[in-house]
């Protein structure tokens, strides 16, 4: 990077890469973000969120229902004709994976930040290059952004390419994740907007769907030779986005001074060995090079700025002198004999005849190990005796990983609960009353409740005052008998399973946000096909309960759907607290109206939460499954007894939804000695009411209005900090909205409860 030698005044701060790609995207002044939270490129969507809510720019933000809705709605929107923005990572990427053929395949530019992550399982959420390099062959345009620099220009630079007249091909800018997208930097940025814009010009819109004149069928079927000949006509708009992209860099260099090119070499001119590795790890590299060098060692280091359109002939260029290539990956094509870099060079360096350069590769950093110098300096090293020998001894493998003692016994941690021991005492029974349909559960006492051991045990890791191990603790007492648990991605599995820890006395499945009450539904039919085979003791029971919150019936909904419809005997319980609170506290579906997360501030232009909460429970009972029902740890008798029917109608008839309102101080900005409280408060606004829906009939089991006991929604929100300025006289309209719409779920469900047939 060179001094700024421009007339074009720039503002020299110290940001991150997340904030600098933020920065990028307010002064391109995009038309739509569609995004979904999702670490470590979550920071994004929060920055753009907090600019929109000062009044700073006009992007339209819209939260997806998860990765894969966020990436549909980038594309519909691209297909107006305007200017798209999102980032993601990992899982999210992958999740939203098949968006991406279809975004280049029809021609629509956007961009997309993949701050890299290792994808699971198991899960990790630290940087490497797995998710990326699943894109390689999407047909996206893929720029590098090794630092918080370049996370602002290559933004800028990737508008500029992916708009150009004869390429119009989406563009992914990624930057390494926690390395680069959360480290500080100094860095510099347009002190005026009109620069950038002056920089990437007017957009101008190829055939789009908002033409009334000109009504285009955008994505038709193809049959042969048609799509072939598409493909063509793509891998043609790559090598014309290869022929413009050096001017493009050569004039964002003369606006800001800082001139990048497709591949970035240091010390390279008269190596013998080199080191190629990409992004965050070249800056450290650099440093072993200079170390290297004062010992009169001739080494070099290389790199690719742009992944997509593959730099070719420049790699050649560079490598046409080296005797020796280590090629450091941070991900690898498992069997492959390297990563995808590695299997690129060595196809790239064959074509040409005069190079005998000698290959191999080295697999480092994954789930975000650190890459020291002094790792630098050994690959170095390695490639020197390559060099000196000319021949590779260990063609493949890992730099500081170990495959394990393959002869290894795990010990339990935990001794399991006895089966006696665990569930309601014997002396309880639930009777149905033929009248009302309603199954009332007798024979609870809760004193007797304390003295039941826990199946998930004390040393987690939760924030003070966390609401989710008392609720699941409290429904757990419900239920007898052997159990298996299924958690989705979120709080309660991230601190109760840090390996090689575990805090759980009862088997546990992991699973992602968006398909957990599909994997265990599957396990519910193996258990019941072996069985029915013979292979598993007929008088062998189980419950299978999948726990799911922190906005997981978001992105998991369509999969919970799904799992209701065919009516798996299995339960569900949601703790629901609100927001994505797993990743910082993000706006989820379930958060209130009005409130106050990351992704929906508080500012001038913005009142937080602009649409009110989803109601779960409601869309599940629509599905006509036997029973749901909402519960909350301020009325534990009422919970465990509706947890005991669970148990019952999951065993006999089928899928059981449970809700639980449950606490997060942390985000909720409240006194965590205070929660139940809180809670309570929640409940008797009628905010979360009390109640159950078996076999399609509503029974309101906690009647805050009959026992005078009903309170204004203002007196509940006024106990938090995410939503106490609805108190506030500016934002009387808000607060009166949202009692209203209070008022009338509860009117409805009041309905419901006294007209069976409702």
């Amino acid at each position: 990077m060179t001094e700024v030698i421009t007339e074009n005044k720039q503002v020299t701060v110290v940001k991150s890469g997340n904030e600098m790609a933020a920065v990028a995207a307010k002064q391109i002044n995009y038309h739509v973000m569609g995004f979904y939270p999702i670490t470590p490129s979550t920071q994004i969507a929060e920055t753009v969120d907090e600019m929109k809510a000062n009044g700073e720019h006009d992007i339209k933000m819209i939260p997806g229902d998860g990765e894969h809705g966020a990436a549909g709605i980038c594309y519909g929107a691209a297909t107006g004709g305007g200017r798209v923005f999102n980032a993601t990572s990992a899982n999210g990427l992958l999740y939203s994976l098949e968006q991406l053929p279809v975004q280049s395949g029809t021609r629509f530019p956007m961009v997309l930040n993949v701050v890299t992550r290792s994808f699971s399982g198991p899960l990790d959420i630290k940087g490497d290059h797995s998710d990326l390099m699943t894109t390689l062959n999407m047909g996206w345009i893929i720029l590098l952004a090794k630092d918080p620099q370049r996370g602002y220009d290559m933004n800028i630079i990737a508008v500029k390419i992916g708009e150009q007249e004869k390429v119009r091909l989406p563009v992914i800018v990624s930057s390494d994740g926690f390395f680069t997208s959360h480290q500080k930097r100094r860095v510099q940025y347009f002190e005026n907007k009109e620069t950038v814009q002056g920089f990437i010009g007017p957009f101008k819109a190829g055939n789009h769907a908002l033409d009334a004149a000109h009504p285009v069928t955008i994505g038709p079927y193809m049959n042969e030779p048609d799509l072939i000949n598409n493909k063509k006509q793509l891998s043609l708009a790559m090598a014309a986005a290869y022929e413009a992209l050096p001017g493009i860099f050569e004039e964002y260099g003369k606006l800001s001074g800082r001139k990048y090119s497709m591949v970035e070499t240091f010390e390279l001119e008269d190596a013998e060995a080199a080191l190629f590795i990409l992004n965050s790890s070249f800056d450290t590299a650099k440093e072993a090079v200079i170390r290297l060098r004062k010992e009169g060692k001739k080494v070099g280091l290389l790199a690719a700025n742009v992944l997509r359109p593959w730099p070719y002939h420049e790699l050649i260029s560079a490598c046409k002198n080296l005797r020796a290539l280590c090629v450091a990956d941070r991900q690898d094509s498992f069997s492959g004999q390297g990563g995808n870099m590695t299997l690129e060079l060595k196809a790239t360096l064959q074509d040409d005849p005069q190079n005998r350069t000698r290959v191999f590769s080295r697999i480092y950093g994954l789930g975000g190990k650190d890459f020291y110098v002094g790792d630098a300096v050994a690959l170095l090293n390695e490639a020197l005796e390559v060099a000196v020998s000319g021949r590779v001894k260990n063609r493949y493998d890992y730099l500081g990983a170990s495959s394990g003692d393959l002869n290894y016994q795990a010990e339990s941690m935990l001794e399991p609960i006895p089966q006696a021991k665990s569930g309601l005492p014997e002396n309880f029974n639930l009777v149905k009353d033929e009248t009302t349909g309603i199954t009332k559960v007798k024979g609870v006492n809760l004193r007797e409740l304390t003295g039941m051991p826990k199946r998930v045990v004390s040393g987690h890791r939760a924030c003070p005052g966390c609401g989710i191990f008392p609720n699941l603790n409290l429904f757990l007492k419900g239920i007898s008998g052997n159990v298996v648990v299924l958690f989705q991605t979120g709080c309660a599995m991230v601190v109760t399973t840090g390996f090689p820890l575990t805090s759980f006395r009862v088997t546990y499945i992991h699973n992602l946000f968006q398909n957990g009450a599909a994997t265990l539904s599957g396990l519910v039919e193996m258990f019941q096909e072996k069985k029915r085979r013979g292979e598993i003791p007929v008088d062998d029971d189980f419950t299978f309960i999948m726990v799911t919150g922190d906005g997981g019936q978001d992105i998991g909904m369509g999969p919970t759907i799904g799992t209701a419809l065919r009516n798996h005997k299995m339960i569900i319980l949601e703790y629901d607290n609100g927001g994505y609170m797993n990743t910082g506290y993000q706006m989820s579906f379930t958060t209130p109206f009005a409130a106050k997360t990351t992704t929906s501030h508080i500012g001038p232009a913005q009142h937080g939460k602009n649409f009110f909460h989803k109601d779960t429970a409601q869309i599940i009972a629509a599905t006509n499954i036997p029973y749901v029902c909402t519960v909350a740890e301020c009325n534990p008798l009422d919970y465990v007894k509706k947890a005991a029917k669970a148990q019952k109608y999951s065993s006999e008839r089928g899928l059981v939804y449970v809700k639980a309102i449950s606490a997060c101080p942390l985000n909720w900005g409240d006194n965590p000695r205070l929660e139940r409280r809180v809670i309570q408060a929640g409940v008797d606004c009628c905010f979360f009411p009390l109640y159950e829906v078996e076999e399609g009939i509503t029974n309101i089991t906690y009647d805050p209005e009959k026992l005078k006991k009903k309170t204004p929604v203002g007196d509940w929100l006024k106990m938090m900090g995410r939503t106490r300025h609805l108190i506030e006289p500016e934002y009387a309209q808000e607060l009166e909205m949202f009692q209203d719409e209070v008022d009338r779920r509860w009117e409805r469900l009041k309905a419901r409860h006294e007209h069976s047939l409702l």
